[in-house]
């Protein structure tokens, strides 16, 4: 089994109402080799999650995974007690309090767990996230929290990663104004450690988020899933220093993909930390001077097709579901590591020789990235790790 485009209904799935059929959600997602996209698929081919366990492993045999288990129910009854001994809440896709830019992304998380005032993922004005370099100079840090500041003085909540350097600096900055920490690892650890009593600060006037199971360290894989949260979560997203290759950048790439806006802040062309940052306004990022700036960028993501949804509306459906079977899936991810080897080849000349649809194989490519099977490299081009 493995991953693909958005696959849930035509309607947002039900959110769990009852205590055993939280239990059911967190069992299917913590399922080995069900990720979001097969947990919606799942669920909109068996009709609840109870169902979806029952047939899960018939799912696995077809898909050629053999004496399969879903997740036993004692590792989620653990994981709820767990979570109510740091306060944190289960926001399940379809709840009220599930950000709504969030629920529109092609794998947003069936679960996330919240410490803090949910409040803040509904307030009228767009979320913005703010990212940037762990070892920012003292210019980029200066840069981040004026950012921070200004844009949370005029209502908007700061999102960002709760990592060292640009992230510290938006999180303390909109401290007062509201701010959400998207972490790697579970809710209830905060990482790095460091940043401990800012993790706790956070959940006074501002939320801190993870779709990970509770008490689980970040690992270098986490990071990238992550990231697509960040993006997902916010209207805009704004890069203050970052080098060429970096988890800023993965982070604004996940962003284009889902249709937001992407700023950046200019840096010297010797600063090694500025290169990511110059390479996306050379590619059509909007610079950032001040936060003036991001607030003229706004209304550019404010098309007739994405409206900015204002508090009480009407949630929209996210995208129907994509009806291919699980070894379809499998066969197009093996198609496309047979065309790779080590020598780059650019994604679109990919995508041709494959002769399948874009939609189809840009979420593919990304599964296999996540994977570390595949791997980026500048000038949108791939290759085989």
């Amino acid at each position: 089994m493995s991953e693909d485009t958005h696959p849930s209904s035509t309607h947002p799935p039900l959110p769990p109402t009852t205590e055993d059929d939280r239990v059911s959600w967190l069992r299917l997602l913590r399922s080995r080799r069900v990720g979001p996209s097969t947990f919606y698929r799942l669920l909109a081919e068996h009709g609840s999650a109870q169902a979806a366990l029952v047939a899960l492993p018939d799912v696995a045999a077809a898909a050629g995974v053999a004496d399969y288990s879903p997740c036993p129910e004692g590792v989620v009854l653990a994981e709820l007690k767990a979570a109510r001994a740091a306060n944190a809440r289960m926001i399940c896709l379809g709840d009220p309090d599930y950000p709504l830019l969030l629920q529109q992304i092609s794998d947003a998380p069936p679960v996330l767990w919240a410490v803090g005032d949910p409040a803040v993922l509904t307030r009228p004005t767009p979320m913005l996230a703010l990212v940037g370099a762990r070892n920012a100079s003292s210019l980029g840090l200066r840069m981040a929290r004026a950012l921070a500041a200004d844009l949370g003085a005029r209502g908007h909540v700061i999102a960002s990663g709760l990592a060292r350097g640009i992230d510290t600096a938006a999180h303390l900055a909109s401290l007062e104004t509201g701010t959400v920490a998207i972490m790697a690892g579970g809710v209830d650890v905060p990482y790095p450690a460091e940043n401990a009593r800012l993790a706790d600060d956070i959940t006074r006037s501002g939320l801190r988020l993870s779709e990970q199971p509770m008490g689980l360290i970040p690992q270098a894989r986490h990071f990238p899933r992550r990231n697509r949260i960040i993006s997902g979560i916010a209207q805009a997203i704004i890069v203050v220093e970052a080098a060429a290759k970096s988890g800023s950048l993965i982070t604004a790439r996940s962003a284009l993909d889902q249709g937001r806006e992407v700023l950046a802040v200019p840096g010297h062309p010797f600063d090694a930390r500025a290169a990511g940052c110059n390479m996306l306004i050379r590619d059509g990022a909007t610079l950032v001077r001040k936060a003036d700036d991001v607030i003229d960028a706004l209304p550019a993501v404010q098309t007739p097709d994405k409206p900015l949804q204002k508090q009480g509306e009407p949630q929209p459906a996210p995208p129907p579901p994509d009806r291919r079977s699980l070894q379809d899936i499998a066969a197009l991810h093996s198609r496309i590591l047979s065309r790779l080897g080590p020598s780059p080849l650019a994604e679109d000349q990919l995508i041709r020789d494959l002769g399948a649809p874009a939609g189809q194989v840009t979420p593919a490519l990304t599964d296999l990235e996540l994977d570390g099977r595949i791997r980026r490299q500048p000038g949108g081009l791939l290759s085989l790790v």
